[in-house]
Formats: structure tokens, C-alpha cells, sequence
């Protein structure tokens, strides 16, 4: 594992495969909002169907994403995931949208990790010509205002998540 330091590392990013599949349930574990002075997530929470079914089996036909490298060693992911009305996810619109997550190791975050990744998987969505891509967020999650600052725009919002959609014109 990379040292994190104040020194930048330089980053680099890959296409994920299916061996990825073990690195992204701890992505997906760290992508899961906790307030701040809360006690962490029993992981046993990834086995829930609604959290389960951005990473179960990944490598599905439209199954999309990036893993950032840090020292040739993986720090964090970006990753799209078709889910359907059976099968939805927390940001779900429609089967013909690609929900996105994301996650940084935390002790790499703050180094402009998450906005490469988000940028290099934005560029792929729209090159795959999907008409949008939506996510849910968390209310206080700070990366909001990443999503909003990449033109994500609020389309539901309940007391526990926030949907979201980025449309491509």
C-alpha cells in the first residue's frame, strides 16, 4: 500500500475488470457516508440487496469504471452499474441510466483522486452515449458539491438521501 503524504503521488487510472470485484465492496464500503463523530458501519451492511447490487457479480456487459493507482497500488474507484426497476439502486431514474459510485481510500482523499476519476468516467458515459447518468448522496455528504460542480442537478430528495442526475446534451 502507498505511503499518503503531503508530497503528490502522481496518479494514474485504469479500466476495472471483474478481478476488481474485491476491491470494489471496499470501495462501496467507503463510499458509505457516516457523520462525522458517528461509530463506523458493521460491514455486514454490504450484504443488504440495496446496497449489494452496485458491486454483486461485477463485470456485467454494461458494467463500466476506473480504479485510481497510486505506486501502482489502488486508492480508489469510479464505476457505473445499469440497475433495474427490479433491482434498483438509492439514485435509480430508469433501466437505461447507469447509476454511479464512487469512493476514496480516506487517507487519500482531498488529492483531486475522486475528481479524476469522476471526470475520466463522465467522459466514458457520454462516449457510451447514455443519456444521463444519475447517483445518490447522502444530505452533508461533502462531495455534493462535487457532483453539483459537475453538473449534477437535485431530482428527489428524502431525509436520508439525495437523488441526482447529470444529463448529457
Amino acid at each position: 500500500m502507498p505511503k499518503p503524504d503531503s508530497s503528490p503521488e502522481p496518479i494514474a487510472t485504469r479500466a476495472l475488470t471483474p478481478a476488481d470485484e474485491p476491491f470494489l465492496w471496499e470501495m462501496l464500503y467507503q463510499a458509505l457516508y457516516l457523520p462525522p463523530g458517528q461509530p463506523p458501519f458493521s460491514r455486514e451492511i454490504l450484504q443488504q440487496p440495496e446496497i449489494a447490487c452496485y458491486v454483486q457479480g461485477w463485470g456485467q456487459p454494461h458494467d463500466r469504471g476506473f480504479a485510481a493507482l497510486v505506486e501502482g497500488a489502488p486508492v480508489g474507484a469510479a464505476w457505473l452499474r445499469l440497475l433495474t426497476a427490479e433491482r434498483p439502486g438509492y439514485g435509480y431514474v430508469d433501466d437505461d441510466t447507469p447509476e454511479l459510485s464512487i469512493a476514496v481510500l480516506p487517507e487519500f482523499r482531498g488529492k483531486g483522486i475522486g475528481s479524476l476519476l469522476m471526470s475520466r468516467l463522465l467522459e466514458l458515459a457520454q462516449q457510451t452515449r447514455y443519456p444521463a447518468v444519475c447517483l445518490s448522496v447522502s444530505p452533508g455528504n461533502p462531495a455534493l458539491r462535487l457532483y453539483q460542480r459537475r453538473g449534477f442537478a437535485i431530482v428527489d430528495e428524502t431525509l436520508s438521501s439525495i437523488q441526482m442526475v447529470r444529463y448529457f446534451s
